[in-house]
């Protein structure tokens, strides 16, 4: 599936000697190292010249380095000519006999032996070690560089009598002498003659290097001269059969070391034609000769693949030029020609692929295109769909699909054109195995054979060629008459149709071609391709990647004209040119990619890919619009790359810059960045856009292989579904096993049950219905399954704006609602039938949870209608077993029987024990239980079999006062039933109990609160006062106790016991309350408040009683904590500034750790984070923590050991020194040492008591104190996040006396400050 394409020609001249008017050059070598070329003339000259290239713009067109003539005898020629890479010499032989030894750099001859016979063929090794010569009597000399001879064999078996040396031989018999190498110089080949045949047939051998024997010898056959080439891999050998007395065309003949006959094709011309230079490239992939006619010389080049032989170019010359070429022996698509009369032409082959932008595939083969339509059958070389028969060879096609419009346009080799009207492919039925003969289109102006053909419209080609208008015929004499890049023309071409066209058969004939225009190019064509954005557009790319946009008008100011596009340069030449139109950005014009030798490819001054062996566009849609760039890199992964991130520059971030080794790595946790391509060397040909979201591949071997990316897939699968399209959609995810839950979840589940209707109408077949229902889950498979693969804007917008957001009735339930909206479509929109009853049944059994009460009424209800009317034959439902056996297939067994009890229906549960093949002991016992027991008794037990307890409750209840006690212990087994059972219940003394009994229950599970009120509700006031007590409501219990008009002696014992659980329970100040407002203790209760520090509040009560003692009390007891608290506080400064001095210490090692792992990443790979950190806490040294605290002896608690949210924060967890996790423990630690809210509330209140006993020096000592801790214990904090995300740390930026200074002035006014009082500063 791919065609050789002639990218570019340049041509120089060897400026040969005017003395010498008929000089000619002879022989050609090539010195591979400095790019040389060397010729000899027939007047024995040499001449030297550099390889031209389009880079060099033409240097060497005014002619080459000086001759120098190679002194000879007279009458002597040189009849061979190779170069010596180890001598970095030529080496000449004469028809003399002598062999020479030109250095060209020296400029000197050495004579370095003498043959006789003359000298007709010289043959290195391709090791270079060995030379093998080829005399003019049949002698072949193998030799050394030394010029020692090593042995001598004859070439032709002559038959005794025979004198070889009496034989007169001429150069032209020389030039048919020939040796060829194999690959490995092992063995070599030549073709000697048969003296004892008529008929000049001759043998081919074979001989091996190191001893000169014989290895092999074929049949006498008609080859032709000696024509004979040995591939570089060293499985054939290729030589020419002359066919001439069958009156048929000569043969390829490819040969066997073993000299046997391997296979054989016709070259296609007429019987006297001859064939010379026959010469595989140095790939051994293409096959070139030169075919010399009456009139013409053509260069024909085949390929071999899937066991044919095609002839993919064919370029003609002058019978005069006597065209003869060489491969280059390092590119093997650069071939080498040259004439007699000096001119070189270098030819730059590429492969381009077959498959045009429709997906149809013309394959090149001589004068006939084999067209395969890929998108319809997937058929590889060399079979094909139909085929076009042209005039002669063709050279360069290009095709144009727009619209109603399918046209093929081929440039041949004699430099005419024809066009092709192919009809739309759902019309191609017919024409498969048909062969069209296409005729040459009618032009009064020959433009010779066109490259770099592009459809601009329907009506418009654009071509390069090497001729003018001025040409009244095609010659390549008319090459060289100045710079040869001046010869180069644009030509726009309209084309027209004389003939009525049938939409659904081909248009061979009728077409005629007009010129538009044509103007001059400077510099080398590398590619044109068409601007589908703008009408008769196209961007042409010149030597050196320069773009210019080509626009062609058409009417009275009909021409073309070129435009400088700088902004979509490439960065070098790029022979394989793709446009993509992309749409929803701000982009006038399309994106063009270019894919140069070296494997770039290459977007706007940009590189996208180091490593790219092809590429292709893919459009989801169909349209033309490009959604994806296929990339296939050199290590054999295939790429599906977002047109959105090209655009948005996001291909480091999401594709890893294409590196092999960083794709695999990623690939576990994201399978969709790039598909491993099975076989090595498979490049790709075309995709399938739209719906067939395929890439299609050809290997090495030929055969092509047809892969379907998932991300290409949904991508398709989402687009259709976006235009609503169920049906096709249905049908892509059951071909390429898709979860079905992408129909449902492309636009979120809300908005498909609005759908559901239309989806059911289009899919129609109810067994894809019943295989998309049963593949319906709970989760969104676009946020799960295939979130990695497309994130998809447009989708999300339309569930937003073009659905809404619709619910359903069933709420946030995806299966529930999803199958309610399917069974309503179905009953809606499908007639009554077996099948649809059957997939109702389905959604109900497959709903979340499962619906099968309602399944098996649907199922009774079938069940009646079938003894209804048993006659009946066409019922437009299935039998009740049928349905009852689907059901059963789609849910558990036992759940189907349970329902059918649940149901209440003895005879249909059954029926389904029957069916679903249950045990008649395990069944018959309890449905004939059942079945003796009153109907609501049955009811009730089966409610609780199946554990619905609230429709149990209800039968119970309903069953009368003389199961009032079964009610109670099913309410006290299932406590959940209380609040139900109070509503079924109506005696007032039931439900009395009930409410006790509910009260019991609460109790007993520690709900003392509710408890207590549900005593209240029916009267029990000792319980509730336990519960009360139990739950430490004191304010209730001595609530209820009033209720309970207790005496005031009991009421003071209760008050005097509940101060004491209180103190126990850690509450003093609720137990200060009790003792003075029950018992009047004001001594006792100010000391709880004091323990409780309510400062100010004991304070209060100590004047309310005029108690001078208490007010001691209060006072010394504030003296003494507010010690303790600046203690604690210095205490806590020493430790902020100890963790953060330690954590500096343990980050600024971490950073210098992490620095010399990552230089020495680049060679060992990444490091795991895990293992970084934890050898970097290896270099942190120890450190002593103390978790200890200063407390005061007195004091009735510490701030530090609060439990209360009264003191700093407690730290959570041990700080291990050298663990993994030390750096971000001691941040944490150094968080956790901020002050709690209640500590600053007691702060404040010891504050403002101190102040009141006139303690103001006291306070505002203590104020200081807390303040320098809190703004030290901030600053370190903050210190510590600016430092978290910095890789190195400034000691001078990163002090903590600077982050305090900066604290103190942001924050002296904020909430956390709102401690201080202003008068104590």
């Amino acid at each position: 599936m791919k065609n050789l394409k002639l990218s570019w020609e340049v041509w120089s001249e060897v400026q040969l000697r005017k003395e010498q008017e008929d000089e000619s050059l002879r022989l050609a070598t090539f010195d591979i190292e400095r790019s040389r070329l060397f010729f000899a003339s027939t007047a024995n000259f040499i001449y030297t010249t550099q390889l031209p290239s389009p880079q060099t713009e033409g240097a060497w067109n005014n002619g080459s380095a000086p001759a120098t003539r190679l002194d000879l005898e007279t009458g002597d020629v040189i009849t061979c000519l190779d170069y010596l890479m180890e001598k970095e010499a030529l080496v000449a032989g004469t028809l003399r006999g002598y062999l020479l030894l030109y250095s060209v750099d020296d400029d000197s001859t050495d004579i370095v032996g003498q043959v006789e016979g003359g000298v007709a063929c010289i043959s290195p090794s391709p090791d270079g070690d060995l030379l093998a010569i080829m005399t003019g009597f049949g002698q072949i000399l193998v030799m050394n560089l030394d010029w020692d001879l090593l042995y001598e064999m004859p070439l032709d078996d002559s038959p005794e009598g025979v004198d070889v040396h009496g034989s007169a031989f001429s150069v032209d018999c020389f030039s048919e002498a020939s040796i060829s190498w194999r690959g490995d110089g092992k063995f070599f080949a030549s073709l000697s003659k048969v003296h004892d045949s008529l008929s000049f047939h001759k043998k081919l051998k074979v001989w091996e290097r190191d001893s000169g024997e014989l290895h092999s010898v074929s049949d006498s056959k008609p080859f032709m001269g000696s024509v004979i080439d040995w591939n570089q891999i060293g499985a054939k050998i290729v030589t020419v059969y002359d066919k001439n007395e069958e009156k048929k065309c000569p043969s390829i003949v490819l040969y066997e070391k073993n000299g046997l006959e391997r296979s054989s094709f016709s070259i296609n011309e007429g019987i006297d034609v001859t064939v010379e230079f026959l010469k595989f490239n140095c790939n051994s992939d293409l096959l070139a000769a030169v075919v010399r006619g009456e009139t013409v010389d053509t260069l024909k080049i085949w390929h071999f693949s899937n066991n044919r032989w095609y002839t993919k170019q064919e370029i003609r010359y002058s019978k005069e030029d006597a065209i003869k070429f060489m491969w280059d022996l390092t590119n093997p698509l650069k071939l080498i020609c040259w004439t007699l009369d000096g001119r070189i032409i270098t030819c730059k082959f590429v492969w381009v692929t077959a498959v045009m932008g429709n997906s149809i595939a013309f394959v090149i083969d001589g004068s006939k295109v084999l067209v395969t339509p890929l998108s319809l059958s997937l058929m590889p070389p060399p079979m094909y769909f139909l085929e076009f028969e042209f005039p002669c060879a063709v050279r360069d096609i290009t095709s144009y699909s727009r619209s109603s419009h399918n046209r093929l346009a081929a440039s041949l080799s004699d430099g005419r054109l024809c066009i092709v009207e192919l009809p739309l492919l759902d019309e191609w039925d017919e024409l498969e195995g048909q062969t069209f003969r296409v005729m040459a289109s009618h032009s009064g102006i020959n433009f010779g054979p066109l490259l770099h053909l592009a459809w601009l419209d329907s009506h418009t080609l654009l071509g390069v060629s090497t001729l003018d208008y001025s040409h009244s015929n095609f010659s390549n004499r008319n090459f060289l008459d100045g710079d040869v890049h001046k010869r180069l023309y644009l030509h726009g071409i309209e084309i027209s149709c004389s003939e009525d066209r049938v939409s659904s058969s081909v248009t061979c004939l009728g077409w005629q071609a007009e010129a538009l225009n044509h103007m001059h190019l400077e510099g080398v064509v590398v590619g044109i391709v068409c601007n589908p954005l703008t009408s008769c557009s196209a961007f042409v790319q010149f030597e050196g990647g320069k773009t210019f946009e080509c626009t062609a008008k058409l009417g009275v100011n009909r021409g073309v004209s070129l435009q400088r596009c700088d902004e979509m340069d490439f960065l070098s030449s790029c022979p394989w040119m793709d446009i993509a139109p992309v749409e929803g950005h701000t982009r006038e014009k399309p994106l063009l990619l270019g894919l140069d030798d070296n494997g770039k490819l290459h977007l706007e001054g940009r590189i996208l890919c180091n490593n790219c062996s092809s590429f292709s566009t893919y459009s989801s849609s169909g349209d033309g619009m490009i959604t994806h760039v296929v990339i296939a890199t050199k290590q054999d992964l295939l790429f599906i790359v977002d047109v959105d991130d090209i655009v948005r520059g996001e291909l480091e971030k999401n594709y890893e810059n294409f590196q092999p080794v960083v794709a695999k790595n990623r690939k576990g946790e994201n399978e969709s960045i790039f598909i491993n391509i099975w076989e090595k060397g498979a490049e790709i040909v075309g995709v399938l856009h739209g719906d067939g979201s395929a890439v299609i591949l050809q290997t090495p071997r030929g055969n092509l292989e047809c892969v379907y990316p998932r991300k290409l897939v949904l991508v398709s699968i989402i687009n259709v579904l976006a235009n609503r399209r169920f049906k096709d959609a249905l049908q892509m995810v059951r071909r390429h096993r898709i979860d079905f839950n992408i129909i449902v979840d492309h636009c979120g589940w809300q908005a498909f049950t609005g759908l559901a209707a239309d989806f059911i109408v289009q899919v129609g077949n109810l067994n894809y219905v019943t295989e998309f229902v049963c593949a319906i889950k709970g989760e969104d498979v676009m946020e799960t399954l295939y979130k990695n693969y497309t994130s998809l804007p447009c989708i999300k917008r339309d569930k937003v704006v073009r659905y809404g957001e619709s619910k359903s009735a069933d709420g946030d339930n995806k299966v529930s609602s999803v199958l309610l909206a399917v069974r309503n479509a179905l009953e809606d929109q499908i007639e009554e039938t077996p099948a649809r009853e059957l997939c109702i049944l389905t959604t109900l059994a497959r709903s979340t949870p499962p619906a099968l009460e309602e399944a098996l009424r649907r199922v009774k209800v079938i069940r009646e209608l079938e003894l209804s009317a048993a006659n009946d034959t066409k019922r437009p439902y299935p039998s009740s077993e049928e349905s009852l056996k689907h059901l059963l297939w789609l849910s558990e067994s036992e759940a189907v029987f349970e329902a059918a009890l649940g149901l209440y229906d003895l005879n249909l549960a059954a029926i389904v024990a029957l069916n679903s093949q249950k045990d008649p002991k395990e069944f018959l016992p309890l449905l004939q239980e059942l079945e003796r027991m009153p109907q609501l008794l049955m009811q009730y037990n089966i409610d609780l079999k199946l554990q619905r307890y609230e429709s149990a409750l209800r039968h119970i209840v309903s069953a009368g006062d003389s199961y009032y006690e079964d009610s109670l212990n099913l309410m006290s087994k299932v406590p959940e039933l209380y609040p139900m059972g109070l509503q079924l219940i109506t005696s007032p003394d039931k439900k009395q109990q009930v409410l006790e009994a509910w009260g019991d229950h609460l109790n007993a599970t520690k709900c003392f609160e509710d408890a207590a009120t549900t005593y209240l509700c029916c009267s029990c006031l000792e319980k509730a006062l336990k519960a009360y007590r139990a739950g430490g409501n004191w304010t209730g219990v001595l609530t209820v106790a009033g209720l309970m008009n207790l005496g005031k002696d009991d009421l003071l014992q209760l008050a005097r016991e509940l101060s004491e659980e209180l103190q126990a329970l850690g509450k003093p100040r609720d137990a200060a309350k009790i003792l003075l407002e029950y018992c009047c203790d004001v001594y006792n209760g100010v000391s709880l408040l004091v323990d409780a520090r309510s400062w100010e509040e004991s304070l209060r009560i100590a004047f309310l009683h005029r108690r001078d003692d208490l007010v001691l009390v209060v006072k010394d007891a504030s003296l003494e904590c507010a010690s303790v608290l600046m203690g604690e506080y210095n205490e806590g400064v020493e430790k902020v500034g100890k963790y953060l001095t330690r954590y500096l210490a343990v980050r600024q090692r971490r950073l210098l750790l992490a620095a010399t792992i990552k230089s020495e990443e680049r060679l060992e790979g990444y490091l795991d984070d895990e293992t970084a950190s934890q050898a970097s806490s290896n270099f942190s040294g120890m450190s002593a923590y103390t978790t200890g605290s200063r407390r005061g002896s007195t004091a009735p608690t510490s701030i530090s050991t609060s439990t209360k949210g009264r003191g700093r924060q407690r730290n959570r967890g041990k700080i291990r020194a050298g663990s993994p996790d030390e750096e971000t423990a001691l941040v944490e630690h150094l968080r956790g040492m901020s002050l709690a809210e209640g500590a600053k509330h007691e702060l404040k209140s010891l504050l403002i008591c101190l102040v009141m006993l006139g303690e103001e020096d006291t306070a505002r000592k203590l104020q200081h104190t807390a303040e320098k801790f809190q703004v030290s214990q901030t600053a370190a904090v903050k210190l510590a996040d600016d430092l978290m995300p910095i890789d190195s740390i400034d000691e001078q930026a990163f002090n903590l006396e600077i982050y305090i200074q900066n604290v103190q002035k942001e924050v002296q006014n904020s909430d956390a400050f709102s401690w201080k009082s202003k008068v104590l500063g």
